[in-house]
């Protein structure tokens, strides 16, 4: 299988690499670009923003028509790749979870008149989004089918009530993309709706502290106490709530493993450059073979979890759901972001784990990795269960799991 680049793509990986090595990069070395969360500030961010925006590089995951770049998966995730080799490059190029997967999904299932109230401005930057799916025990996490927030329909209208947790961005959110439970049917008891934060009924309880950087907005608790939501605000139909959350989410989870290969391969660069010069003995770190192997085998790794997120990139452009491959890229990836990152810190010695460099900031936000977006445990029953459904199915060279793809409406 060839990935070599269409000439167009990598002519806008090159424009995205310069613009994170000129622009970017630099920016993170003064504290006083980050705000008190660790991202990076508000106006400071403003600013980046209107400079991708002239450069056109803005919402490359977005159709032309919406003023995105109207890349493949395959052309976003080799420049994804890139944006993410700085911190603060996802957000500054307006492709940053939440708001990706939430654009991406809005793309596929709203009608004209809801992505024209709910996702145009989220593609302009005029606001964020969130989307709100888990739960605090005993409600619904990796198990979707455990969500007890309700929806209750009264009239041309949905009662909601119920407690959420760990919305990413929520604090920072005015669109919010919400999963309930309307029903008691196994398979079609969930519906998805959006609403927006100015609707009474609902309240941000905290936002929760969690040991790394965070996204915008935080992670928040959120509590749902009669919010009303008209009906012409539920995406696709009545119990189609699972639906809408795995054509949001299986897209949103390769996103995230593209942007982990970008802060993996930074943290390489940094360990490199580093022992290219640090003396021990006599010699320096890059030519002693036990340095060679940490580094050759972090790069292995890498260099895997990126031919398996082009593999389920050209799947999801080729119209396959491609769980089996979201669901390994993102087990692979996630590790080798972690290896990367922790054999970065360790060459660096003491540096590494100082503030001096991004290496501490990248290896904090790391450790979520295997967590969201399904931890890394529940992915892997995902791909037993495929295996087990089929050999012959599994290991087929041309098998595509074709999807019943939405129109919206």
């Amino acid at each position: 299988m060839d990935f070599t680049l269409d000439p167009a793509i990598d002519d806008v990986r090159r424009r995205v690499r310069r613009f994170v090595d000129e622009r970017l990069i630099p920016l993170e070395a003064d504290r006083a670009n980050y705000d008190e969360h660790e991202n990076v500030r508000e106006d400071v961010l403003a600013g980046m923003r209107a400079q991708a925006r002239a450069e056109g590089l803005w919402a490359l995951q977005m159709p032309k028509s919406r003023g995105g770049g109207g890349l493949s998966f395959v052309g976003m995730a080799a420049c994804y790749e890139e944006m993410n080799r700085s911190i603060f490059g996802p957000a500054t190029f307006n492709s940053a979870a939440p708001d990706d997967g939430t654009m991406m999904a809005l793309e596929r299932v709203g009608t004209d008149a809801q992505k024209a109230r709910w996702l145009q401005p989220i593609v302009d930057g005029r606001v964020r989004s969130s989307f709100v799916m888990t739960e605090p025990h005993p409600g619904g996490g990796s198990d979707p089918a455990m969500i007890s927030t309700t929806a209750e329909r009264r009239g041309d209208r949905w009662v909601v009530h119920g407690r959420k947790w760990f919305i990413t961005g929520a604090a920072a959110a005015s669109h919010f993309l919400l999963i309930a439970r309307t029903s008691d049917d196994a398979r079609k008891g969930h519906t998805a709706f959006m609403y927006h934060r100015d609707q009474p009924g609902w309240r941000l309880l905290r936002r929760i502290p969690i040991m790394g950087p965070e996204e915008h907005g935080g992670h928040g608790e959120l509590l749902f106490e009669g919010l009303e939501i008209p009906d012409e605000d539920r995406l696709l139909g009545v119990g189609d709530g699972l639906k809408v959350a795995q054509i949001r989410l299986g897209p949103a989870r390769l996103t995230h493993c593209m942007r982990w290969l970008g802060l993996a391969r930074r943290s390489l660069e940094i360990a490199n450059a580093y022992i290219d010069v640090r003396m021990s003995g006599g010699k320096r770190l890059a030519e002693r073979e036990s340095v060679q192997l940490l580094v050759g085998e972090a790069a292995l790794q890498v260099r895997i979890g990126r031919l398996l997120v082009m593999h389920a990139a050209s799947k999801l452009d080729a119209g396959a759901m491609a769980r089996n491959e979201l669901s390994m890229a993102k087990v692979h990836v996630a590790d080798a972001l972690h290896r990367a990152v922790d054999t970065a810190i360790q060459l660096n010695g003491g540096r590494g784990y100082s503030k001096d460099t991004p290496l501490e900031w990248i290896y904090r936000y790391a450790r979520q990795a295997r967590l969201v977006d399904g931890a890394s445990e529940v992915h892997k029953m995902v791909i037993a269960r495929h295996l087990a459904e089929g050999a012959d199915t599994f290991w087929d060279w041309n098998h595509l799991d074709r999807p019943k793809r939405s129109s919206g409406g």
